[in-house]
Formats: structure tokens, C-alpha cells, sequence
């Protein structure tokens, strides 16, 4: 039945224009924006996943920047060890040369104390970010620090930040507050032959921190300086506080080789992570721009037959006032 009252014709084509330019909306805002969720109003439970894992990708990338850092203060608390291990080695040997008859102690001692100079300029610059753990003068005794490792969710959505750490009592080798709590300035309890058949208990320091104190033997501490009249005996007792002392800073220099190989191999994890994140968050939310483009040029062909559609179902009611005239 043709009406002049209601035209069914124009009603349908402008519903279906309605309905392809509202799809064409839709797939313009995607192409534009490049996801296909960007609002909870999309698809709620995907843009909640994405949100979350956005924000913990943001903090994974915080780790990242915290493992370089620890990295950091490890290779250089590293390199100052293995350095320091070099100069006592040396100093090893000079007091095993000193040992020789006939050798003058006095020019062996010069060597000793340029080397100790040398000990104490790598303690005094092994130092990054403010942070020295082979150097102390804080007054504070050395401790045991943190660095971040990782950031963890649970299955039930609680998170945790996992933390590397390093016991710096075993790698500082000179504080001044108090000898006995650097490697080098602490006293060292030994037993040396005493030439009566006996032994006496020597304890010997490498360097001064002006503080020196006892070991746990009680005894007066002696810095490991040689003179005309050094025994043989003290060198055998000074020979073995240096090597106790190199066993100690070798196990040192191994437990921060062992955490920087830690970090290296987390900082790869994490990098790998982030990526993982970053994909899986691509498959919840982006746009397939091929597919939305395509998308939209059928739509645009669509909204060119609706408008064409529109035009003839509205000449219908000019074709029925043709027919009073």
C-alpha cells in the first residue's frame, strides 16, 4: 500500500543508515586510536586485564631501571675488590721476599707502604651513586644492602617487590669508626713460634684506620710494617693474616660476581617479560588495522547505497503528487 502519511520505504533506509553510520563510527575511532578496546565501555573485562598489566608492565620497567643500577654498584664494588686482591697478592709476595736472608726490609717496606696507598685510594674510590661498600665513613657500622630484583603478582591479584641482597661486612676493607669492621683494618689473631720453642699470639692490621682495635684474642694489634729487626717468625705471622685476608676478599669478590650474574640474567627475564606483556595486551585490545581498514571502505560503499536507498524512497511521495497533477 503507497501512503503519503508514512513513508515505510525512507523509514528502512534511514535505520539502515543509521545502523552502517554508526558501524562506520565505531571502526574510525579504531583506526584512529589503534586499539579495539580503548574504554571499559568496549569490553570491560579485557580493558580491566589490560589496565593491570600495563601498570605492572610500568613497574617491570621501574625493576628494569633498579637492576642496572644494582648492576652498577656491583661492578664497581667488583672491580675494586679484584683490584685490592691484586695489591695484597703483591703484598703477599713482598713479604714473602722479605723472608730471603740478606734482603733489606726497610726498602721492602717502602714498597709495602706505597702499596697500602694504593689500597686505600681503591677503597676510597670504589664508589657509585653515593653508595661505597669497600670504603666506610658513614660512623654507621657496614650492613647488609637491598637491591630490587623483581615485581611479582600472586594469583590473587597481591603483589610483592623481591629484593637481591649483599652482606658489605665482607667487602669493606677500611672504616674509620672501627677497625675491627674493615677487612684490612681489623685485627687478625695469629700464633707465631716464639724462638723458645713456644707460641705467642701476634695480631697484625694492614692498614691504620687510626682506631685500630684487639681481635678476639685480646691482643695488641701491630700494623704489618717491616724493620731491621723483623723476624722471621713475624713474617711467617704476617704472611698468613694477608693470605686469611685475601681468602676473605676472594669469597667477597665471587658472592658479587655471583649476584651480578644474577642481575644480568634477571634483567634479560624482565626485558623478555615486558615483551611478552606487551604482545599479550596487543592480542586483548588492538585493532587489526587491515581488517578495520577493509572494514570501513565496505561501510563507506555501504553508506553511499544507504543514501541512494534514502533518495529513492523519498522521490516515492513526489511520484504520487505527480499523479494529481
Amino acid at each position: 500500500m503507497t501512503s503519503i502519511m508514512t513513508n515505510a520505504a525512507a523509514m528502512a533506509a534511514l535505520q539502515t543508515l543509521r545502523d552502517i553510520n554508526g558501524k562506520m563510527e565505531t571502526t574510525q575511532q579504531r583506526v584512529s586510536s589503534g586499539y579495539r578496546v580503548e574504554t571499559a565501555a568496549d569490553n570491560a573485562a579485557y580493558w580491566s586485564i589490560a589496565t593491570t598489566m600495563r601498570s605492572d608492565n610500568k613497574a617491570l620497567g621501574t625493576v628494569q631501571d633498579a637492576l642496572g643500577l644494582g648492576a652498577a654498584k656491583t661492578d664497581t664494588a667488583y672491580t675494586g675488590l679484584s683490584s685490592a686482591i691484586d695489591v695484597i697478592s703483591e703484598i703477599k709476595a713482598k713479604l714473602v721476599a722479605a723472608r730471603e736472608p740478606g734482603v733489606d726490609k726497610l726498602k721492602i717496606n717502602k714498597e709495602l707502604e706505597e702499596l697500602k696507598n694504593q689500597l686505600q685510594s681503591i677503597a676510597e674510590s670504589a664508589s657509585f651513586s653515593g653508595e661505597n661498600w669497600l670504603f666506610n665513613d658513614t660512623g654507621a657500622p657496614p650492613a647488609v644492602v637491598e637491591m630490587v630484583g623483581s615485581f611479582n603478582r600472586a594469583s590473587d591479584g597481591s603483589v610483592a617487590v623481591e629484593t637481591l641482597e649483599f652482606d658489605t661486612t665482607t667487602s669493606t676493607l677500611i672504616d674509620t669508626n672501627d677497625a675491627q669492621d674493615g677487612v684490612l683494618t681489623r685485627g687478625i689473631d695469629v700464633d707465631i713460634d716464639d724462638g723458645a720453642g713456644g707460641t705467642t699470639t701476634m695480631t697484625y692490621f694492614l692498614i691504620d684506620a687510626q682506631s685500630a682495635s684487639g681481635a678476639s684474642g685480646g691482643g695488641t694489634p701491630t700494623e704489618i710494617v717491616l724493620d731491621t729487626v723483623t723476624t722471621g717468625f713475624e713474617l711467617d705471622g704476617m704472611i698468613s693474616v694477608v693470605d686469611g685476608i685475601l681468602g676473605t676478599l676472594t669469597n667477597s669478590a665471587a658472592t658479587l660476581g655471583s649476584i651480578n650474574t644474577r642481575i644480568e640474567m634477571q634483567d634479560e627475564f624482565v626485558s623478555t617479560l615486558m615483551d611478552v606483556i606487551d604482545k599479550g595486551v596487543g592480542r586483548l585490545v588492538d585493532a587489526d588495522m587491515n581488517e578495520e581498514s577493509t572494514r570501513l571502505k565496505a561501510l563507506q560503499t555501504q553508506q553511499q547505497l544507504g543514501i541512494q536507498s534514502l533518495s529513492i524512497a523519498n522521490s516515492n511521495a513526489e511520484n504520487i503528487l505527480q499523479l494529481f497533477k
